[in-house]
């Protein structure tokens, strides 16, 4: 696909489209939206949870691969339906929508399976973790029902101090964008211990490059995403480095990125990260920096720096995936849908392109990484 037609389908699925409630979710349009678990794990036992809280959402059903994970869920949602297959949980026409919070490497084949289903969806990030996984769920994206709503939990777009960062940078009132620094600087998930050792690669799937996609694409995906956001475009060439410095005793991933992304305007995105849980200080964060001011947004907040004048900052005291849950949900039962997967996808293409360059010790290109 040539970078003109991906960037026309990131334009499309920027807007959001409003169709009738009743063509969204036929005769249930006024009840409770009913979501369906997939992956009981840490990451999808929270935001579930936070599905669970809002009025107009319930947790109807959960699938899993261990017994202990369908135990867990199952006494915390309290007559929901235990699924032993996701295809079963996708065959049941009382489940309006999944979430998807299974391993990175599963995503292109769980979100294919329910774009099929014709479900609404909310998929954790990322997309895949390789480029022909992206590249297949993006063909899934492609495909999909344009009366479902499509969420990634890319919680930056949907959080309100980052979503007025990128109307002051979009508003041209600074200037064009001359520069972009990006870190995510401190710890990462516990090792899980106590397990079957026949189930390592799986309880511990963060840890594993082929499960994961390595920490700059399973989690460092998400300031890459922000500055393609405020970008409105992909990088089209990167360099990288990476190395494990004090996280050797499990897996095979960096503990440690550094990168340099280019736009196609010039601009130079600058990215570092670690792993190394340095104590009382972390940095996760973006930074635009403008012709007439800078800009920086984090799930803290947003600050902004005018010369001359006191910075403007506005501090966010909750965690932003309420926002990406509550907006999914209010979406689907008001028929405003959208298709992020189709730049969920193109964010994580755009991580998967820096890890090529970091493992290949070689500049890549946009272009490669749609080649591969």
């Amino acid at each position: 696909m040539s970078s003109e037609t991906r960037r026309n389908f990131v334009k499309a699925a920027a807007a959001f489209t409003i169709v009738s409630p009743q063509a969204v979710r036929g005769s249930q349009a006024n009840s409770a939206m009913t979501l369906g678990l997939i992956g009981c794990g840490n990451r999808g036992m929270y935001v579930s949870g936070i599905f669970a809280k809002n009025e107009n959402a319930r947790v109807a059903g959960f699938n899993d691969i261990y017994e202990d994970r369908f135990q867990a869920a199952a006494q915390k949602y309290s007559g929901a339906k235990r699924y032993n297959t996701y295809d079963e949980m996708l065959a049941d026409k009382g489940i309006d929508a999944v979430l998807i919070a299974t391993p990175a490497f599963l995503h292109p084949e769980h979100f294919e399976r329910a774009v099929k289903a014709k479900k609404h969806i909310f998929c954790e990030k990322p997309a895949g973790v390789d480029a022909p996984g992206v590249l297949r769920f993006l063909k899934a994206a492609r495909s999909a029902d344009s009366t479902k709503r499509i969420s990634m939990d890319y919680q930056q777009r949907y959080g309100t101090e980052y979503r007025k960062g990128y109307a002051l940078v979009k508003s041209g009132e600074l200037g064009r964008i001359s520069q972009v620094r990006a870190a995510w600087m401190g710890g990462g998930p516990p090792i899980k211990k106590g397990h079957d050792p026949k189930e390592e690669r799986i309880r511990n799937w963060f840890f594993y490059r082929e499960l994961s996609g390595d920490m700059l694409i399973e989690q460092d995906c998400h300031n890459i995403d922000v500055v393609n956001w405020f970008m409105g475009t992909h990088p089209v060439r990167v360099s990288g480095v990476g190395s494990r410095m004090q996280r050797t005793q499990i897996g095979d991933i960096y503990d440690n990125v550094s990168l340099s992304y280019q736009y196609e305007d010039g601009t130079i995105f600058s990215f570092t990260a670690n792993q190394f849980g340095n104590p009382g200080w972390t940095d996760v964060s973006e930074t635009f920096v403008c012709e007439k001011g800078v800009v920086n947004v984090s799930r803290k907040g947003v600050k902004i720096y005018r010369p001359g004048k006191p910075v403007e900052e506005t501090e966010t005291k909750y965690d932003i995936t309420q926002d990406g849950v509550n907006q999914f949900v209010a979406g689907v039962r008001a028929g405003q849908v959208e298709n992020a997967g189709l730049w969920g996808g193109e964010s994580t293409l755009s991580a998967v392109m820096g890890l090529m360059a970091c493992t290949s010790g070689q500049p890549m290109t946009w272009e490669k990484v749609n080649q591969v």
